[in-house]
């Protein structure tokens, strides 16, 4: 177990003048669970490879603990990474993939058996030790490379999007096994992902890049109430945040037609900004279909999202233009809500103003 830290750590590749990973600050304590998370080039999976040794830093430093790594090797950081592959040798039986790494540094065949055994009795995975992989499932071979990491007892595990290859179902199973692994071997973990459920289902913290830049670090609950920046705003939730463009003489805010609710500490930034351009944010789950005469705006549905439990309701808004047409609205799995309905509009819930850097208003 350890703790992790990147101080202004960079990666710019050969050719460009574009960072990958730029001037990366990021604290991660131990024991907890990190997920980094971002769109396809955001930088997450290079940054964890320079903590894995396997990109250069150009920039900067990387700690573990109070050793700078930065310059190491991969293998004398005392680190084990789990691939999206799997990377497990197919000859091999899942004992012999779990103890190849011991069985390198020549450790003796009866301490290996034991370590091996151990870690097959804490994945669940002791039956399985004379198989081959081809005669795994997708999610029993993930838990084989999770094994092949435990039985190293790394000081920290690196996860570059171990989950992808599997199918739904399998992906949320093994995800909440992954997690709950983690919480009882209480190892530093630094896991990558572009699934921004699944950043916010496993991790202690989320860290968001994109563009190889830091967005924001913290909670997976503080990033769905309180994004930093309308970037964070957009790219956390499912469905994406309504984010709607408007213009303001500095008092006040409107949405098609409609004045929007805000507290009064944005009111006060709004007030010291003044007369500009404002991005307005509301989550689906902020908004409520409702009978004429209890709303505020309207449009007419164009499409209905049946989810079971729940439903998401696209609505063509009057007074849309042609960049912000429409409005997402959740409302009860068993809503009567067709295509082509006009349906009326009102808030229920915190909204979010940003400015026109993307900064968020407000305390």
């Amino acid at each position: 177990m350890a703790n992790v830290r990147y101080e202004a750590a960079s990666r710019i590749y050969p050719g460009t003048d574009i960072a990958a990973v730029d001037a990366l600050n990021l604290d991660i304590t131990d024991g907890e669970l990190l997920v980094l998370v971002g769109p396809s080039g955001s930088g997450k999976s290079t940054a964890l490879r320079m903590l894995a040794g396997l990109e250069h830093v150009n920039e900067g430093s990387i700690f573990i603990d109070d050793d700078d790594v930065t310059l190491k090797p991969p293998q004398d950081r005392d680190i084990a990474m789990v691939f999206q592959n799997y990377a497990l040798y197919p000859s091999m039986t899942v004992a012999e993939n779990m103890g190849f790494a011991l069985k390198q540094a020549k450790v003796p065949k009866e301490e290996r058996r034991k370590q091996v055994e151990e870690a097959a009795r804490i994945l669940d995975l002791t039956e399985y030790l004379d198989r081959k992989p081809k005669n795994l499932s997708g999610g029993q071979r993930q838990r084989v490379a999770m094994g092949r990491a435990i039985v190293r007892h790394p000081k920290v595990f690196l996860m570059d999007e171990p989950l992808s290859n599997l199918d739904a179902k399998l992906r949320v199973q093994t995800r909440t096994e992954l997690a709950d692994l983690q919480a009882r071997l209480g190892v530093t973990t630094v896991y990558v992902t572009h699934d921004q459920v699944e950043a916010m289902t496993m991790g202690h913290r989320v860290a968001v890049l994109n563009f190889g830049v830091l967005q924001q670090v913290d909670t997976p609950r503080t990033l769905y109430a309180r994004p930093a920046n309308r970037f964070v705003a957009g790219f956390i939730g499912s469905p994406a945040m309504n984010i709607v463009d408007v213009s303001s003489d500095g008092s006040s805010l409107s949405i098609y037609g409609a004045d929007v609710p805000i507290t009064d500490d944005v009111r006060r930034d709004l007030t010291a900004a003044g007369a500009g351009t404002y991005a307005v944010g509301i989550r689906p789950e902020h908004l409520l279909a409702v009978a004429e005469g209890e709303g505020v705006m309207s449009g007419e549905v164009v499409v209905v999202e049946e989810l079971g439990s729940e439903a998401f309701v696209h609505i063509r808004m009057e007074h849309g233009d042609d960049e912000h047409p429409e409005l997402v609205v959740r409302a009860p799995g068993e809503t009567t809500i067709a295509r082509g309905d006009r349906v009326w509009v009102a808030f229920d819930g915190p909204t979010h103003v940003f400015d026109a850097d993307g900064a968020r208003l407000g305390d």
